[in-house]
């Protein structure tokens, strides 16, 4: 059954954690990564320079870990239709920024942390969100509520995930909680989160997962949710469907789709589950 609202919702996933939302015609870009070549390898480094490390038992930085992409977008840049505003959960990964992605922010609305504000200024476009903070703005002509939520990600560093509201969504019929949109950026299940659910009523989930990693000398640290984590997510915030995107293309990622499958089937969600194709467009509603 598709979830009830009065605006139309498509996705088109690109790669990682990048994907177009078209909401009544108009586009966000999430995460922009339009890395090219399949083998391309990064060493991670920004956000643990002048990082406090010492709650983790480090006086220093370790080496940089070496992240490796194993797929590009399955749209260039050029490519790419008009973007009228991008939500970017953080800007200090390369997986989620990339320079060919820093390219979209210019001259452009990017909704981000209040350190990605600081660091990508002086571009006046770049808002930073506080977790549970509401910007109003009007985007394509449409005025929309974009609200920023928490995110344990990272040790260091700050992450942003959002929920997306506006009036022609409406507001579901039994709750009286108005419908919205929730992208969850990076992160683990924490459970800050269940917040969403007694706020809105959430027609429509974007989840990363990938159970992705990181290893520190002093240990290895989940950095990205699980199938499991991503079903107890979707239960607690009552999300109609979830679409499952940042599992593929890196070699730090540690569940794919048939992992997720798995465990979506298992725990009996498989029906709210929308599944999409690289580069092409998904009517969610």
């Amino acid at each position: 059954m598709a979830p009830q609202s009065k605006s139309s919702f498509t996705i088109t996933h690109l790669t990682t954690a990048t994907a177009i939302l078209n909401i009544d015609g108009i586009n966000f870009l999430t995460d922009p990564y339009f890395g090219a070549e399949e083998g391309t390898a990064y060493d991670e480094t920004a956000e643990l320079i002048n990082a406090d490390l010492s709650p983790l038992g480090l006086t220093s930085p370790p080496p940089p870990p070496h992240l490796v992409n194993r797929k590009g977008p399955s749209v260039r840049l050029h490519d790419l239709p008009p973007i009228d505003a991008v939500l970017l959960s953080h800007e200090d990964h390369i997986d989620n920024l990339d320079p060919e992605g820093r390219k979209l922010l210019d001259g452009r609305r990017v909704f981000t942390t209040m350190d990605g504000a600081k660091n990508l200024s002086p571009r006046p476009g770049v808002i930073g969100l506080r977790p549970w903070q509401t910007v109003t703005s009007v985007i394509g002509g449409k005025e929309f509520r974009i609200t920023g939520t928490p995110c344990k990600h990272f040790p260091v560093g700050e992450v942003t995930g959002f929920v997306l509201e506006t009036d022609s969504f409406g507001n579901n019929a039994e709750s009286g909680k108005p419908n919205a949109i929730y992208f969850s950026g990076d992160t683990v299940y924490i459970d800050e989160l269940q917040e969403i659910g007694k706020r809105w009523h959430i027609t429509a989930s974007l989840f990363n997962l990938g159970n992705a990693t990181f290893t520190f000398p002093v240990g290895t640290f989940q950095i990205t949710m699980d199938g499991k984590q991503a079903v107890r997510l979707m239960r607690d915030i009552g999300t109609e469907v979830m679409i499952p995107i940042h599992f593929e293309s890196w070699d730090h990622f540690q569940e794919d789709r048939e992992g997720l499958e798995k465990v979506f089937t298992e725990e009996g969600v498989i029906d709210q589950i929308r599944w999409t194709e690289p580069g092409v467009p998904k009517r969610i509603y």
